[in-house]
This record gives C-alpha cells, sequence and structure tokens, in this order.
C-alpha cells in the first residue's frame, strides 16, 4: 500500500497484539466499541475451537485519539491475550525463565514451524508458531475496523458471506442472486445472523451437519467465501504500474491471511471456459440528472464479470473478491512427522485449534479490503483531515457526472 502504514506485532501467546496504522486523516470518528463489534464478529461461528471462549477480545486505543475524533497521527491499538496468565513463564522475556517449558520440535505438516525453524535458524518450534499462528489476525481486523469507520464516511460498506464449506456450497444461481441483491447495510446483519455466515439457511444447515462430522472424526474443513465492497468511485487504484494495480494489491492482501491459497476478483477462474463475449460487462450511458440523485448514472454496467475492477482501477461497480481457504493443518488426529531434534519419526504436535475457520477468515477479508481499499481512497483524493478528503471526493464526483 501507497498511503497507509500499518504493522502488527505480537506472539499468540504473549502478553499482547499491538497493531499501528498511520496516515488516517484527521476528524474521523471512532471508539473502541467501533472496533470490539467487528472482533466480536471475528471470534463467531460454527466450528471455532476453544481459545474463543478464553479470550473475548477487546480493543484499547493507546493513541491517535483523543476524545472520539482521529488525530492524523499514528493510530496504535492493543489487545490483551488473556491466555497469558497461563504462560507468564514459557513465553516470558526474561532469560531466568528458559526451559520453564519443554521445546516443541515436532513441526506439523501444513504450518509454518519446519520453514521457520530452518530460516531463522530455531530449534524450538515456538519460537516460529507463536507468532504464525491466525491469532495476529485479531489486530488485523482491529486495525481494518478503523478503515471501515473512515470508508463509511464516503457511503463506502464492506460485507462477506461464505459461499463452501468442504463439499457443501450453494449454487452458482443463488449466488448470483446474493451478488445482485447485496447491499451489506441491509444484509450483513442477517449473514451474521447465520453460524457459518451463509446466506441460503439449507446450506447452512448442511454445512453445520459436515463440521459436525470432522469434529467426530478428529479432522477439519476448509471452503471459499466472498467480499463485497459496495459504493466505491471510479478510479481508485491505477493501471501504470504493477504494484499500483488495485487487483494485485487486494490479492496480496488477501493471500496474506493465513490458510489462504486462492483469490479471484469477479468471475476469477470461470473466465477460462467462457468466451470473450460472455463475460465483458459492456458499457451504457444514462444522461446524469442533477435533480435526481437516485437517478444519476452516466457511464454504467449491467453485468459485474470483471468484479468492479478494469485495468487495476475500480469502475463504479462492486468490487468481488473471492478466496479459498484451507483446511486447517492443525488435527486431532495427528499427521506424520520428523522431530527436528532426533530426526525420528513421530506424530505431529497438536496445538488447540479450531475445527472451521472460514465464517471468521471472511470477517478478516472484509477488514483487509478496507485498509487496501481506504489507502486507494487516499492516494487519489489525499487529505490531512477528514473533511479536506472529502472536498477532494466530491469534487470529483461532480467532475466524472460532467465527463
Amino acid at each position: 500500500m501507497n498511503i497507509l502504514k500499518l504493522i502488527t506485532a505480537g506472539e499468540s501467546h504473549g502478553k499482547a497484539l499491538i497493531g499501528i496504522l498511520e496516515k488516517i486523516p484527521s476528524g474521523l470518528g471512532i471508539s473502541t466499541d467501533d472496533i470490539d463489534a467487528e472482533l466480536k464478529r471475528r471470534q463467531s461461528g460454527y466450528g471455532r475451537g476453544g481459545r474463543m471462549k478464553i479470550e473475548q477480545d477487546r480493543a484499547q486505543i493507546l493513541s491517535g485519539v483523543r476524545w472520539g475524533k482521529t488525530l492524523g497521527s499514528p493510530i496504535a491499538l492493543l489487545i490483551e491475550n488473556r491466555d497469558w496468565n497461563n504462560w507468564r513463564q514459557g513465553m516470558s522475556e526474561e532469560s531466568g525463565h528458559k526451559g520453564s517449558i519443554p521445546p516443541v520440535t515436532r513441526p506439523r505438516p501444513g504450518h509454518a514451524d519446519l520453514c521457520g525453524a530452518l530460516k531463522y535458524d530455531q530449534h524450538d518450534i515456538r519460537n516460529i508458531l507463536e507468532r504464525s499462528s491466525a491469532r495476529e489476525t485479531a489486530m488485523k481486523v482491529a486495525l481494518g475496523a478503523v478503515a471501515k469507520k473512515f470508508l463509511s464516511e464516503f457511503s463506502i460498506h464492506i460485507g462477506s458471506h461464505v459461499t463452501q464449506i468442504g463439499s457443501v456450497r450453494v449454487s452458482e444461481t443463488r449466488l448470483r442472486e446474493f451478488r445482485d441483491a447485496f447491499v451489506v447495510r441491509d444484509h450483513l446483519q442477517k449473514i451474521d445472523a447465520s453460524p457459518v455466515r451463509c446466506p441460503e439457511e439449507d446450506t447452512a444447515r448442511a454445512m453445520m451437519a459436515l463440521i459436525d462430522k470432522a469434529v467426530k472424526d478428529g479432522d477439519t474443513l476448509g471452503g471459499r467465501f466472498e467480499v463485497i465492497a459496495t459504493g466505491l468511485p471510479t478510479g481508485l487504484g491505477s493501471h501504470v504500474q504493477w504494484d499500483r494495480r488495485l487487483d494485485g494489491v487486494l490479492s496480496q492482501a488477501f493471500m496474506g491471511i493465513q490458510a489462504i491459497k486462492g483469490v479471484e476478483i469477479g468471475d476469477g477462474f470461470a473466465y477460462a471456459d467462457k468466451f470473450g463475449s460472455e463475460v465483458m460487462d459492456e458499457i451504457f450511458y444514462q444522461c446524469p440528472n442533477p435533480d435526481q440523485a437516485e437517478d444519476n448514472p452516466g457511464f454504467y454496467r449491467r453485468t459485474n464479470h470483471a468484479g468492479g475492477i478494469e485495468g487495476g482501477m475500480t469502475n463504479g461497480m462492486p468490487v468481488i473478491v473471492k478466496a479459498v481457504m484451507k483446511p486447517i493443518p492443525t488435527l486431532r488426529k495427528p499427521l506424520r512427522s520428523v522431530d527436528i531434534v532426533s530426526k525420528e519419526p513421530f506424530e505431529a504436535a497438536y496445538e488447540r485449534s479450531d475445527t472451521c475457520a472460514v465464517p471468521a477468515a471472511a470477517v478478516i477479508g472484509e477488514a483487509m479490503a478496507a485498509l487496501v481499499i481506504a489507502d486507494a481512497l487516499l492516494e487519489k483524493f489525499g487529505g490531512d483531515s477528514l473533511d479536506e478528503t472529502k472536498r477532494n471526493y466530491d469534487s470529483f464526483l461532480d467532475y466524472i457526472k460532467k465527463f
């Protein structure tokens, strides 16, 4: 990202997670309630593990906000790890506590364990798995909540839904209907009410039954989800360099979420078996009527195969990002592995984990999309204060209407 700067720090069983977000303009109203609401959504979902009952995440705003408004300075957030009380010596920064818990020497297939141990010359895999854990995504969601609040000032809203868990999936016909009717503000509450965040009730029940089977079998499940952003203007992103193409930046952000193994924009891989005449979004024009804002399209499209992005830039249609999450590799029936010290074969160590975290991954995807889109909006319109950004934004919309 070119304008927003963000960084997270912290280990899964350390004292806390820390996040810093820089370049959010001044004057944005934000509170811990805004952030905690998103954190609660991340912790929900059928198939989550026992740690969700321990943490009940709450954010603290350490800097960058005064009296409910951003200052334009870096925003620092903290989320305490409640499980820290059980790990005070095992994760202590003090050398005197070294050896208080046994080292982890059995790498789990599908995790960062072995690659990280080799890369960082660590003979206790805990030094790798603590940071590579998806626990870190709690802070991504917290920072994304700030970006969401910023985007809402421009009537840009982001939501998600789960489309597949294991072999159970929503039909493509129904998905098209959901996308066509997707208005985040109206539908997000209904989607969140589903234990698997799937808007189709029969499919949701089948997904839950499959998760129950995986729990019984000591196995795990992955799936697919979609993140949809509405209300975006034309022209966010750019075609001029590879690292400024919005679809490329979004894809990188989603692939940076733990366990995400595939990303597509709009129809994505479905383009492969179609003719060009079937998948291009034709362009139409209706002369804007200044007296009827709701009937003021100018240039518009009747289809959205491109997922709202053409040539690396938003085209005014909803942005649709789809992602695939692999099954969580920590299994109750362990996979085979090799001890990094003795080199003897073992069954991989089991760390407390979820059976299915696809509903949570969708919420994390919303956060990453919000951060990327907020960055693109600030790159386009600038502004050190929210009012300045809004003036620039409104001026651009006026220009588009007259183009």
